[in-house]
């Protein structure tokens, strides 16, 4: 299960550093266009079509629901039957227990006698599956029969990731998004190999989580505590674990206009609609604070199965720095009580995990690791996809530059801030945040093409990656895009087929 999987994130780091596999022998424009691209990948004599009496195997129940979702997604678009079967069939998937490539790794083989997926665990299963995915067809994206013919040429993989936490974060806040919405930018996301919803529950404009315990927080554009559990049920079954925020102590100005006892001076703020940041601060010196801050974190502790819980903690510009240790202290011993670790932006002076995204201030991040806390990479001159790609671009915001398709793809990690290296980082995360999109190809219009190169940087080793290769294999997911009715920038970066 993906929380299993994530508790053991900051040893499985350390693996992936070290035992990252060879670079592929064939890649890019002259093999098949992947993205991410594997770790090694070897182009092999024949090909395999996808007859209509082919059957998808596999050989034990861990692996039965991930046989199961396969055969749905090539079943709308090729029209076929597709049985699942206890046996060895044309497409195998193989759970095999080993754990050589890690949790997350698979080998991919493709021959003309048929495909053969293997992997320690289901896990590795299903991130295999959407490199399978990508080696069909455009067409498979389809959700519609269409005419085929399904031809695979032949090929021998075998991936892993380098990061363990490759994350994408939805900031449902400023402007809310459905439970289905949510849904379909997971769907996108896991095509990528993204593993790590981080979701922006709380913010000046909006409260949108229910707390029963609290109930004028929520409004109609909010989660009830059963739309977030179908959240984290969906994302577990594509094996990727929620990461829900609460931001405080700023950030907060929808909690202090439902509760006037928050405020320091009793009397409730008004709502707020616009895009100005560090107005708002819980009050740190009243015990009810901290008597709303455990029940807000018991009761999305309690709905969260994943190791984390985000305090948020950025851009607290109305709390003194005083009062901001004195809650960030309090904070932590709350998270601590409720069975989560702490993760929070750079900012935060305590946690598990910090979050670099200022990219003027990378003292944070350094000093962030130099008290034991492990960083998730989300400069926001590369990752953040609601910056602009141009100065005409219709949406977002431009604080942190101009951001084209080359931009967020053409860094590293472990190089973006001296002193940081590649032990210090838990991942990746490509934040979305929404003062500007309201509807759901607005999100997608900047997330595609820019999400997919985050994800690259997040799974492929460094010695494979580069922006000539990756842009023409981009250039090839445009009709898959297009196959999934997916609203997306063309840049003139990329040579679209």
């Amino acid at each position: 299960m993906p929380n299993r999987r994530l508790a053991a994130l900051m040893t499985a780091s350390a693996l992936a550093a070290s035992c990252a596999p060879s670079a592929p022998e064939l890649a890019g424009p002259a093999g098949p266009a992947l993205v991410p691209v594997p770790a090694s990948l070897r182009v092999t004599e024949g090909a395999f079509t996808l007859a209509a009496d082919a059957r998808i195997g596999v050989r034990s129940a861990e692996g039965a629901p991930v046989a199961e979702q396969l055969a749905r997604l090539l079943r709308r678009s090729t029209g076929y039957a597709l049985p699942v079967v206890r046996e060895p069939a044309e497409i195998t998937l193989e759970v095999s227990g080993g754990q050589e490539l890690g949790r997350e790794g698979y080998t991919l083989d493709v021959t003309p006698a048929g495909v053969r997926l293997a992997a320690a665990t289901a896990e590795g299963v299903f991130r295999g599956v959407q490199t399978l995915r990508q080696l069909l067809p455009a067409a498979i994206e389809s959700s519609t029969p269409q005419p085929g013919p399904w031809t695979i040429g032949g090929v021998r993989i075998e991936d892993r990731p380098r990061f363990p936490y490759r994350g994408v974060m939805l900031d449902v806040a400023r402007h809310f998004f459905t439970v289905e919405q949510v849904k379909r930018y997971i769907d996108l996301a896991v095509a990528y190999k993204v593993n790590v919803l981080h979701l922006h529950l709380t913010d000046d404009q909006g409260w949108r989580i229910e707390i029963r315990s609290w109930p004028e927080l929520a409004g109609d554009d909010s989660y009830s505590q059963d739309d977030y559990r179908e959240i984290v049920r969906y994302a577990a079954e594509r094996f990727v674990t929620v990461v829900p925020e609460i931001d405080t102590p700023g950030h907060t100005n929808a909690a202090l206009a439902a509760y006037a006892e928050l405020n320091c001076d009793g009397v409730a703020r008004e709502p707020y609609e616009g895009t100005e940041v560090g107005f708002s601060s819980l009050c740190v010196d009243k015990e009810i604070t901290y008597r709303f801050l455990d029940d807000v974190v018991r009761e999305v502790a309690a709905l969260t199965p994943g190791p984390y819980l985000n305090l948020g903690g950025d851009e607290a510009h109305s709390t003194s720095p005083e009062d901001y240790e004195k809650f960030v202290a309090r904070a932590q011993e709350i998270v601590d009580v409720h069975g989560k670790q702490l993760m929070g932006w750079a900012e935060i002076t305590s946690g598990a995990v910090a979050q670099h995204w200022q990219p003027r201030e990378p003292d944070r991040a350094r000093a962030a690791v130099a008290r034991g806390a492990k960083l998730v990479m989300s400069p926001a001159d590369r990752a953040y996809l609601d910056m602009k790609y141009t100065d005409s671009t219709e949406y977002g915001l431009d604080w942190a530059g101009l951001v084209e398709v080359s931009d967020s793809y053409d860094w590293d990690p472990a190089t973006v801030v001296e002193g940081i290296h590649e032990q210090d980082i838990l991942g990746v995360e490509a934040p979305l945040w929404t003062e500007t999109l309201a509807t759901p190809d607005a999100l997608e219009f900047m997330a595609y093409p820019r999400l997919p190169g985050i994800a690259e940087i997040g799974w492929s080793p460094a010695t494979v990656r580069s922006w000539e290769d990756y842009r023409a294999r981009l250039a090839a997911h445009g009709p898959r895009w297009s196959a999934r009715s997916v609203t997306f920038y063309r840049s003139p970066e990329i040579p679209w087929s």
